[in-house]
């Protein structure tokens, strides 16, 4: 171990279990690590461990060059960074909090305002798996303040960086959490409905598992047409997509099992067809959904 002063240091603020997760990691590979939170408790439950407890959130950030701020939510953020104000200054901010995109770019203001550097963060995985490949980190913002705290951020996980909008890491996070819930509670409305026809869930569910590295090659497909703006008859024409929902939503209604999605579904096909476009694949309602300048 190198003298305490040669090694390098960084802050953790937020001591949740996600913010003690990271200032442990730090701890085990050796660095200099000041931890700050808001219940002081918290912090001091690190003190065992090798860390210094700062008494406010702008010695913390004094502290270290690097300041990794992992809370509850951008709410908590933006009330530490009130605190903190000129003591930023020559340093550099990392979020790993949740919120909006919006949030991550109104944050790099307050940071370029007070002259600090920001690099907003999303982690994906659970606080037992921080400091390995188990557990994935989407990086956005200014690319050589990225690039210079990367090696402190890899300590961490395995990290990607999608750009020099404050916000794409968020973008990330954010629809890649919606895609599994709105996979999910598809899941959960089929099973509902296998279960009314007196079906094996766990079986049903395995025949299901074993189907899914299918759709990848679909979902690339389709993103290729939307960008492209040709559509082909993925999935089949929509006319006959839209015939089969008739059977989906008879079905479920059938059974007693919530139609809803399927309706939503259905009455994106009836409006595509009754644009002309009956002769496209499912692909084509994307058109339908996309925001319009």
């Amino acid at each position: 171990m190198t003298d305490t002063n040669d090694r390098p240091a960084v802050t953790v603020i937020g001591m949740g279990s996600m913010g003690s997760a990271v200032a442990r990691a730090y701890l085990e590979r050796g660095y200099r690590t000041t931890v700050w939170n808001r219940t002081a408790d918290k912090a001091e439950a690190l003190a065992d461990a090798g860390a210094a407890v700062a008494s406010t959130a702008a010695k913390a950030v004094a502290a270290s060059p690097v300041t990794v701020l992992s809370l509850l939510d951008n709410t908590a953020v933006e009330d530490v960074l009130h605190s903190v104000g000129a003591a930023a200054a020559g340093r550099t901010l990392v979020s790993l909090t949740s919120g909006s995109p919006a949030q991550a770019r109104a944050n790099e203001a307050w940071a370029i305002e007070h002259g600090a550097a920001y690099v907003d963060g999303k982690v994906m995985g659970d606080p037992p798996d921080v400091g390995t490949s188990r557990i994935s980190l989407a990086f956005s913002g200014d690319r050589a303040t990225f690039e210079a705290v990367e090696p402190l951020l890899q300590e961490l996980g395995s990290l990607t960086y999608h750009g020099s909008d404050a916000g794409f890491a968020a973008v990330e996070f954010n629809a890649q959490v919606a895609m599994g819930y709105e996979f999910l509670i598809g899941f959960l409305h089929t099973l509902s409905l296998v279960e009314a026809e007196r079906m094996d869930l766990e079986a049903f569910t395995e025949r299901v598992a074993a189907s899914l590295n299918g759709y990848a090659g679909l979902l690339r497909m389709m993103a290729g047409a939307i960008k492209s703006g040709s559509y082909g008859p993925d999935l089949g024409s929509l006319d006959v997509q839209a015939a089969l929902m008739d059977d989906l939503i008879g079905h479920r209604e059938s059974t007693g099992v919530e139609a809803v999605r399927m309706r939503e579904v259905k009455s994106l096909m009836d409006r595509r067809i009754a644009q002309g476009h009956g002769d496209q694949g499912f692909s084509s309602l994307f058109e339908l959904l996309r925001l319009r300048a």
